[in-house]
Formats: structure tokens, C-alpha cells, sequence
């Protein structure tokens, strides 16, 4: 499985910016899929999870500002991520977990105050 993500990038304090992530290859079921990311200094961190149905686990530090959602049909999922805050600044990583997790290469997020 592979992963390819896009969107990061620059913003200022209260803006917002759109992750998306296109993965493909062969699976026989998706478990879970979502988004970590890790600041420097810093351990890698869950920010949203998808398990199936129609509940989405964040984090509480970006709980009612970031939103994740899915294209089935496109094989693609996204972050909207709104009211950043400077300390939402980090590599954004996508994963699916199959037998296995797969990660994306991650893209850069900075806020700036």
C-alpha cells in the first residue's frame, strides 16, 4: 500500500489548511486509518483515527477544529484542519492499517503566530 499526501504548508494562527492523502495498492480490509504528527522534540502523536462506521476518535487538543473525512470512491482521505494554532505545527502523517500500518511521507505544517 502506498500513500501520498498533500497540502501542507504555511499559515498564520487561526487559518486553516486541507491534508489530503491518495493511497493505493492491494488490501483485503482497512482496520483503521488516519492522521499522527510529530513536532520536533517530539513523539509521534495520533490526531485522528477512523475505524469504521461513523465515528472518528481525535485528540483532544484538536477535538472541534480539525475534521477527518473520507472518499471511498477515490481511495483518498482528508484533514481539515481550522483555528491552527502555532503549536499545531509538525509533520503531518496519514496511515492505514491493513495486516500491517502503511505510512505516507508526511508534509510539513507551520503556524506562525
Amino acid at each position: 500500500v502506498q500513500l501520498v499526501e498533500s497540502g501542507g504548508g504555511l499559515v498564520q494562527a487561526g487559518g486553516s489548511l486541507r491534508l489530503s492523502c491518495a493511497f493505493s495498492g492491494y488490501w483485503f480490509r482497512i482496520n483503521a486509518m488516519g492522521w499522527y504528527r510529530q513536532a520536533i522534540g517530539k513523539q509521534r502523536e495520533l490526531v485522528a483515527v477512523f475505524e469504521g462506521g461513523d465515528i472518528t476518535n481525535y485528540s483532544d487538543s484538536v477535538k472541534g477544529r480539525f475534521t477527518f473525512s473520507r472518499d471511498n470512491a477515490k481511495n483518498t482521505m482528508f484533514l481539515q484542519m481550522d483555528s491552527l494554532k502555532p503549536e499545531d505545527t509538525a509533520v503531518y502523517y496519514c496511515y492505514v492499517q491493513t495486516t500491517r500500518d502503511y505510512w505516507g511521507q508526511g508534509t510539513q505544517v507551520t503556524v506562525s503566530s
